[in-house]
This record gives structure tokens, sequence and C-alpha cells, in this order.
């Protein structure tokens, strides 16, 4: 027990139903999980003795993982107030609160206007890279937001199709990404062998009227 039992003398009263709250298991912030807590206590119309021993004494149902190692390895009767177990938890699950906000700005990176698409998925991915380790819909999200209709034709579709086909894995986004890009490619490869056409027989064409111009030119003489 972290705590004297003078500090939580009232027991558990019958009436009290333990809300629903997702653990916590120490990667994100943790004072909304303290926040989220304390208002779901209060929920149940307690009387003030009675709440601050439900939240001292249900606290630690509320974690898993790390936090609930944390929580067990706390100094026997070193809490003397929920109010100073909920600072110590929050200070020592801060860096949860750096890498959750480091995460979030993988949503700032936006393709440029005169960004191309191959150039906008490699900064991306280099972006991605340097954050703590982004889930798959999180970085499936970010991409999609941060792609930009006004930069190519080919980016607009990207965007359209995964806003109408959400994607799951990272992987799925890189392979639509790669058909866009195959595609974009043909229609560049058959344009430019179109114009080679056109200009192999402009040529042909060109020499056809010199070689009548001079023919003509030579009755003449």
């Amino acid at each position: 027990m972290s705590f004297p039992p003078s500090e939580a003398p009232m027991k558990i009263p019958k009436r009290f139903r333990m809300p629903d709250i997702p653990k916590y298991n120490g990667t994100t912030d943790p004072n909304e999980h303290v926040t989220a807590y304390t208002c779901a206590i209060k929920g149940n119309d307690l009387a003030d003795d009675e709440r601050e021993s439900v939240l001292l004494k249900k606290f630690g149902e509320t974690l898993s993982k790390g936090a609930m190692i944390w929580y067990h390895n706390l100094p026997e009767h070193s809490i003397d107030s929920f109010s100073m177990l909920a600072d110590a938890f929050i200070k020592a699950h801060a860096g949860a609160i750096k890498v959750e906000t480091r995460k979030s700005d993988l949503f700032n990176v936006k393709q440029q206007d005169d960004e191309t698409l191959p150039e906008f998925v490699a900064r991306f991915q280099m972006e991605r890279m340097d954050l703590p380790p982004v889930t798959d819909d999180w970085a499936v999200q970010a991409f999609t937001q941060g792609l930009n209709s006004r930069s190519s034709i080919t980016s607009m579709e990207l965007k359209q199709n995964l806003i109408e086909y959400p994607a799951i894995a990272w992987a799925d986004v890189h392979n639509r990404y790669q058909s866009k890009i195959r595609v974009e490619d043909d229609k560049i490869l058959r344009a430019a062998s179109v114009s080679w056409h056109s200009d192999k027989g402009s040529d042909r064409s060109r020499r056809v009227v010199d070689r009548d111009s001079r023919s003509s030119y030579d009755r003449r003489v």
C-alpha cells in the first residue's frame, strides 16, 4: 500500500460502481488520464471523504503495463493524498507528453504546390523516421491530409482514392502511390512517343517539300 491507511479511512461504498475508464499504459498524456479518472469518480455522487478514499484506492485499477509497474513500485506509505499521487503520476510519465506531441508533428508535414508526389513521399518518410514510432493509422491519416491536390493530378487522384477507400496499413498507401506513379510514367512515355513520331513525320514532310521545291526549280532552270 503506497498510502497510509489513515489517508483513505473510508471503505469503498457498496453503491459505488467503478466507471469504465480506458487503462493507461504509459504512452499517452497522463494529464488526460487523471482528468478522465477524476471526472468519472466524481460522477458517482460520493461524499467528500468517500471520494478521496475511492480516488486513492481505485487509481491503480486504471493502469496497465509500465504504468501499473510504476504504481506497484511506489514506496510504502509515500502518498498522503490523491493530489500527491496524481502529481507523482504525471511527473513519472511526463515523457509520454513529449512523445505524443512529437507524433502529432507528422500532421504538419504538407506537400508544397511545386513539390512532386515522389518528392513528398520521400520527405514524408524521412520525417516519419525522425519521430518516435508512429503507428500505421497515424501515418496514413497524416499522409492523406498532407497531400496537396493543387500539386498535380496524380496527387489529387491519390488523395481522392485514399479518402474514398481509406487505407489501414502504410504498405497499402505505398502500393497505391506506386500504382499512380506507374500510370503517370506511362502517360509521359506515350506523350513523348507521340511527340517523337510527330516530329519525325514533320521532318519527312519538310524533306518532301524541299525535294519537290528543288525539282521544280531544276525544271525551270
